[in-house]
């Protein structure tokens, strides 16, 4: 028998440990297993045809219309017929690709030859072999921008345009802001703490609104929680991992706290940059231009922010260059994405991260700001105006976002 604390007894322990490990998850697998195969033992019929399918993204061509859609439903389902019309539905000519049988969680592209007319309203209706009928809207009709490289820098300055020049003439207030005294440092950092807060909430409502058109399976809520948690939790391992990495100076930690800002800001300003290329896309010009000048007022606002932190510190100023590139070149990736490649759930989910994001600078500024200038600058009357005008000024500037 092996002595307690012995070489055989601690292999014997370590063994015993394993198996308790292991056996659970074997054993579930096997009940899994005998599931899959041999079934629940009830077999009652549904009384109709469980299937269901999401439209995720509608192409437009001249002379055609290309449907994507994802079946979300529990069984495979074939696309029998297709109708097109608006008051009057006909039924028309279809291809589908890869097959006109969808398994579950598959996604198809189903090709309409359809002589549509620019600005005219659509009707697109799928009709399964088990005669269930999925419908999609089209409002007003536009052809679906062409990825070539013409209209790829064409979006790619609007990007520009709304999220890298706006930043950096934010930016270009440093001098200014530099000139003022200590206390209204306090009031720059509890201005960016306003405009941040504003940043996360509106990121979570846009979130929670385009949540209703992710496919059910994906669960737009919990990419919701799943993108706040993680990017929330994530960004702030990394800060404090490069703190750990690299004691920094008192100037230091305030550009570390920059470019944290400018990280946060610069995936939301991704999400933004989604909602101007799928209007652009969807032919909703008007909308994208009040997008692109109320997002371009916002931006404005977050080149502040992201230099508040380094106003009373001296630093190279190149820094300069990438906090600008950090916080405002996601807008031009944002565009694009929107206009070529739009869907719910990536926009969800990009919107998700950015508020988590937001949140998270906002908790680094407010300790930030207690180690400068302890608790009470926090409650200080300037540090309380400096974020009710945050506030104030985000919702101002959204008066001109028209969605």
């Amino acid at each position: 028998m092996a002595e307690p604390g012995s070489s055989a007894a601690r292999k014997s322990s370590r063994a015993v440990v394993l198996v308790s490990a292991l056996l659970p998850v074997l054993l579930l697998a096997g009940i899994l297993y005998s599931f899959l195969v041999r079934g629940t033992g009830i077999n009652l019929p549904p009384p109709a045809p469980i299937e269901n399918l999401e439209f995720e993204r509608i192409v437009l061509r001249p002379g055609e219309i290309r449907a994507h859609v994802i079946n979300t439903g529990p069984e495979p389902v074939t696309i029998a017929q297709v109708q097109v019309g608006f008051l009057n539905r006909a039924s028309w000519e279809f291809e589908v690709a890869p097959d006109p049988t969808i398994a579950r969680l598959g996604r198809a592209v189903v090709s309409i030859p359809y002589p549509w007319t620019p600005g005219e309203p659509y009707e697109i209706v799928l009709i399964t072999a088990n005669s269930l009928i999925f419908t999609h809207e089209i409002e007003v009709a536009a052809e679906t921008p062409l990825a070539n490289p013409a209209m790829l820098g064409r979006f790619a300055l609007l990007g520009v345009y709304v999220g890298v020049l706006p930043v950096f003439l934010g930016i270009g207030w440093l001098p200014f802001l530099r000139s003022l005294s200590r206390r209204w440092y306090f009031f720059l950092l509890s201005l960016t703490t306003g405009l941040l807060v504003f940043l996360g909430v509106d990121a979570l409502e846009e979130a929670l609104e385009n949540s209703a058109d992710v496919p059910g399976p994906y669960q737009g809520v919990a990419v919701i929680l799943i993108g706040v948690s993680l990017s929330l939790a994530g960004l702030y391992a990394v800060s404090n991992w490069l703190k750990q990495r690299k004691q920094s100076t008192e100037s230091g930690a305030g550009l570390l706290l920059a470019y944290t800002i400018a990280f946060g800001i610069g995936v939301h300003n991704l999400g933004e940059g989604l909602a101007i290329g799928g209007a652009y896309a969807l032919g909703a010009v008007p909308m994208g231009t009040m997008l692109v000048l109320g997002f371009t007022l916002h931006n404005l606002t977050e080149g502040v922010a992201v230099v508040a932190p380094v106003v009373q510190h001296h630093f190279r100023w190149s820094h300069l260059l990438w906090l600008g590139l950090l916080a405002g070149a996601p807008t031009i990736a944002g565009t694009l994405l929107g206009a070529f490649a739009y869907t719910a759930l990536w926009a969800v989910l990009f919107l998700a991260v950015g508020a988590g994001a937001v949140f998270q600078v906002v908790i680094e500024i407010t300790r930030y700001q207690v180690q400068q200038g302890g608790a009470a600058s926090l409650t200080s009357g300037f540090s309380l105006a400096g974020f009710a005008l945050g506030l104030a000024v985000m919702y101002v500037t959204g008066l001109f976002v028209i969605v």
